[in-house]
């Protein structure tokens, strides 16, 4: 049987151009990593808040993907809690709390290091669909 989560990353051309790699994957559980480039900065200096969304959402469809259903995102919401810079590497840890029937809701933390950039929860809906049926 195929990995979902490995063959649904190769596919995410938006997680790729921004250099995103995914370092580990289990059930539920899914970590990337990305370093912060000039690209990511916003005219303040500090990473745009666009781009951590982008780690942490990543991050979170490994994680509800790893199952095997096609899964996709029904809601999530960031908390920023420190900036991030050019240069940082992050690293984007995910975990699931729950599942519920087609349902789940997960965390993930956004890291530099040991602390804590951004705290993201995303809610799931697994689809049952493979991603090319549900695009026809």
């Amino acid at each position: 049987m195929a990995d979902p989560v490995a063959s649904m990353f190769a596919g995410d051309r938006a997680s790729r151009a921004l250099g995103i790699e995914l370092l580990e994957h289990g059930p539920g559980t899914a970590v990337l990593r990305m370093t912060v480039t000039a690209d990511m900065v916003n005219g303040h200096g500090v990473a745009h808040g666009g781009c951590l969304f982008l780690l942490a959402d990543s991050a979170f469809a490994c994680a509800c993907n790893s199952h095997g259903p096609v899964t996709v995102a029904a809601g999530a919401g960031i908390d920023f809690v420190a900036s991030a810079h050019e240069g940082d590497v992050l690293t984007a840890v995910a975990v699931e709390r729950t599942r519920y029937g087609r349902s789940g809701i997960y965390d993930v933390s956004v890291l530099r290091g040991d602390e804590v950039i951004a705290e993201f929860r995303g809610r799931s809906r697994s689809i049952g669909t493979s991603t090319k049926e549900s695009q026809s």
